[in-house]
């Protein structure tokens, strides 16, 4: 197995300043390439990455926690794609709106929450469920935080359990991802993401400003994981083995699940056309801190990219391009690797 443009191109990144450094993983089939390069920290004091840190994940958090659970939650019948989320959620009046448009960002919700970084947790609770419904509802894909934590307080509802608890209970403990928590104990274990000028160096503690706020109770970003506890989960995507995702929505996960089926995305991830050895889709999903997984489930083959991008500051706009054209040169080498 080859990946030697990929592994340059992430070399590049580091080399070129554009994140301090990185931790990944190629697989294919049965074969692996693992590897870091760079620094961890590079204020207050340079510090060389090391294996198996921890990386706050940030949006990662949506696929590899949430997701799961919810279409657990499903398939037991006690949730349904076209249950309103008014049904659970006190306080919320559209009825339009439903786990489908949450699962898939065509729920349209939309509007200003003033001081929203500064509120307490029930303040944003609150808050957030002020908000309205836009025009955009149930016609396009737009990108928001809130249709998963709105997510987890649905999950809470019916099990009774913070959604980080049951992310923990009924993803990541099954798996034995023995290594990713939402708590870290000890902050040194953990890479460390932006030099703040309100919060200091965030290190051990999420960088997400509402995951911060709502703590436990936040669906959408949060899991600090481990490398290997990634390809642990990118490894149960890829088998056709049942477990926290079922067979048949491993399946589901892999064709665009929009209300319209035209926006490219699925129950959280986004879907990326292959034309090897024929059309299908494989999956994506970000983290705003400079995390990414890939898998083309058909061809057995991911990526998983660990990077602390917003450090030492937010928001590094550059690497944003940069990762892209990372992910298409992987993306047309792993099809080469696999004519």
């Amino acid at each position: 197995m080859a990946y030697t443009q990929t592994i340059e191109a992430i070399n590049r990144l580091v080399a070129t300043g554009i994140v301090p450094g990185v931790s990944y993983a190629i697989l294919d089939g049965k074969l692996q390439t693992k590897g870091i390069v760079g620094a961890e920290q590079l204020v207050p004091a340079y510090e060389p990455l090391k294996n198996d840190q921890l990386y706050d994940v940030a949006s990662l958090t949506k696929v590899v926690g949430t997701v799961p659970v919810v279409l657990q939650l499903i398939e037991s019948g006690v949730l349904t794609l076209n249950d309103p989320i008014s049904q659970f959620l006190a306080g919320w009046s559209d009825r339009r709106v439903t786990i489908r448009h949450l699962l898939t960002h065509t729920s349209g919700i939309t509007g200003y929450i003033p001081r929203r970084d500064k509120l307490s947790a029930q303040e944003l609770h609150d808050a957030l469920l002020t908000l309205h419904v836009g025009p955009t509802f149930d016609k396009q894909m737009v990108y928001a935080d809130t249709n998963f934590i709105f997510l987890g307080w649905i999950v809470e509802a019916i099990t009774g359990l913070p959604i980080q608890e049951a992310i923990e209970q009924r993803v990541l403990t099954p798996l034995g991802m023995g290594h990713s928590t939402f708590q870290p104990t000890d902050p040194l274990t953990c890479v460390p993401t932006e030099l703040s000028s309100t919060r200091g160096l965030i290190r051990g503690v999420v960088h997400d400003p509402k995951a911060n706020v709502l703590k436990s109770r936040c669906g959408s970003a949060g899991l600090f994981a481990t490398r290997s506890d990634l390809v642990t989960f990118v490894q149960h995507m890829m088998s056709r083995d049942n477990g926290p995702i079922s067979l048949d929505f491993k399946q589901a996960l892999l064709k665009d699940q929009t209300p319209n089926q035209s926006a490219f995305r699925s129950f959280g991830w986004a879907l990326v056309p292959v034309q090897f050895p024929t059309p299908h889709y494989a999956i994506w999903h970000s983290g705003f801190t400079g995390t990414f997984i890939v898998i083309d489930s058909q061809n057995q083959q991911a990526m998983v990219f660990l990077s602390n991008r917003v450090h030492p500051k937010a928001p590094n706009t550059a690497f944003l391009g940069a990762r892209n054209a990372l992910i298409t040169t992987y993306l047309s080498e792993k099809s080469n690797n696999h004519l």
